[in-house]
């Protein structure tokens, strides 16, 4: 029997205001080296899905690796669902649809074999140790294919696979008690080239870590900043981005008189977007996880609020338009509202014209970490170099940037013209990780930054 049969089988009669099934396969190469060697190599399958039911306003979830009692499955999903009180089931509507999406495999990684997948990763452990003064390396390299099946009680079936690479590649010196790091991370939508030919990236980055130890460390306290387009892009998905979805902004009062429709952030030149629809990033896809079509969705707008982030759910209880923002990162949870491919969109200056008239600023690239609570955030730069007199100069210690998020975007005052787009990263959401991500920005520029040395 197909899945498209069992699904449609496991369907009928089941009781509910509304019912979902997800099926699922996935296969899976992770390497993973600490120091010299490499410390753990693996090849994973899986099989398995979920049934997800609504009664009432009250959600049933029942997740399973057996594809053979998907009926019991449906039952006991409904049955959780009734125990659950609610005020009646709100979903805003879809267009039912029948699809087939054809997959997107372009030097697609399951066509190279293990081994050389591991020579490849030797190799660039080898040069990390070429460069003297290393104390450590650390290689994460993973592929993952993912099929899903889904089909709804209103009529959907939707076929779609997803295949990604990432990649993480980070060196560590040591000069007396004081340790360094310099790295970087790399994604694609399932293009193993991605992960070709950088052997000029990795020694560059082993040299950046051995160079650090004799940066000088940054005084802290406000200061211009100049982001490059990775950590930008990182700082509209952590501080923007999260604010931006509606789950969070349905539950929490306070978020709701923050993140009111029109309230104005900034300038004309602040404009951000998020969408699946955006093509051939790590977040993009042509249906989410409640087979809801993708969008392209502009969240500001000439520097005014004018969109949000949702699933069917939430969009009916705010009274707004599902934006095809449900995701789950595998069988095992239920979709939640979460972001795909999320841009600063550029503006008309060049990085020469943000440099003009900063006598003394702070050039900021890369990324290491960082964590937010509302509209607070603080974010670690992997690189740091000193602006004098319009110039980029010597480097420093990596710094961290923290404030207030409207604050900030009010000091945000120049937007480049160089969008580019950092793919390496995965996000974190309701036990959900690493759920596949990109962000993307322009360099950016921000008067009055709170920047620290430590």
């Amino acid at each position: 029997m197909s899945y498209r049969d069992l699904i449609e089988d496991a369907l009928a009669g089941h009781g509910a205001d509304y019912c979902e099934i997800r099926l699922e396969e996935t296969d899976s190469t992770r390497l993973t080296y600490h120091g010299r060697e490499l410390e753990d190599i693996a090849q994973t399958s899986g099989r398995g899905g979920n049934v997800r039911a609504v009664v009432n306003g009250g959600w049933g979830f029942a997740s399973f690796n057996d594809l053979s009692n998907i009926k019991e499955q449906v039952k006991s999903a409904v049955e959780h669902a009734r125990l659950v009180s609610g005020d009646g089931t709100k979903l805003a509507e879809i267009e039912p649809v029948v699809d087939i999406v054809p997959p997107v495999l372009v030097n697609d990684a399951a066509t190279v074999s293990l081994d050389d997948k591991k020579r490849q990763m030797d190799h660039y452990n080898d040069l990390i140790w070429s460069v003297t003064g290393i104390l450590s390396s650390d290689i994460i390299y993973g592929d993952n294919r993912r099929r899903v099946c889904f089909g709804s009680s209103e009529g959907s079936y939707i076929e779609q696979e997803f295949n990604h690479v990432v990649s993480r590649i980070s060196a560590q010196a040591k000069k007396g008690g004081d340790v360094q790091q310099a790295g970087f991370s790399l994604g694609s939508l399932g293009d193993y080239k991605l992960v070709a030919g950088l052997d000029e990236k990795v020694i560059d980055a082993a040299k950046r870590a051995v160079d650090l130890l004799s940066a000088k460390a940054l005084t802290g306290g406000e200061r211009t900043v100049i982001l490059d387009p990775v950590l930008a892009g990182v700082f509209v998905h952590e501080a923007f981005g999260h604010l931006s979805e509606s789950d969070n902004v349905a539950e929490n009062d306070k978020l709701r008189e923050l993140m009111y429709m029109g309230r104005k952030f900034g300038g004309k030149h602040l404009n951000f977007t998020d969408g699946a629809a955006i093509p051939g990033l790590r977040g993009s896809y042509k249906y989410d996880d409640e087979g809801t079509l993708a969008t392209r969705t502009p969240l500001v707008r000439d520097g005014e609020l004018v969109g949000r982030l949702h699933s069917r759910e939430t969009a009916a209880r705010l009274g707004e338009k599902p934006t095809g923002n449900a995701r789950a990162i595998s069988y095992d949870f239920p979709p939640i509202v979460r972001m795909t491919n999320t841009i600063i969109e550029p503006g008309e200056a060049t990085l020469e014209d943000l440099l003009e008239g900063v006598d003394e600023g702070v050039y900021v690239a890369n990324w290491y970490g960082g964590m937010t609570q509302h509209e607070m955030f603080t974010f670690s730069s992997g690189e740091a170099y000193m602006i004098r007199n319009g110039r980029i100069e010597e480097p420093v210690r990596p710094v961290m940037l923290t404030g207030n998020l409207f604050k900030t975007l009010e000091n945000l005052d120049a937007v480049g013209n160089d969008l580019d787009m950092n793919q390496g990263g995965g996000c974190g959401k309701g036990g959900q990780m690493p759920l596949p991500v990109s962000n993307g920005s322009p360099h950016i520029r921000i008067r009055n930054c709170l920047v620290s040395g430590a």
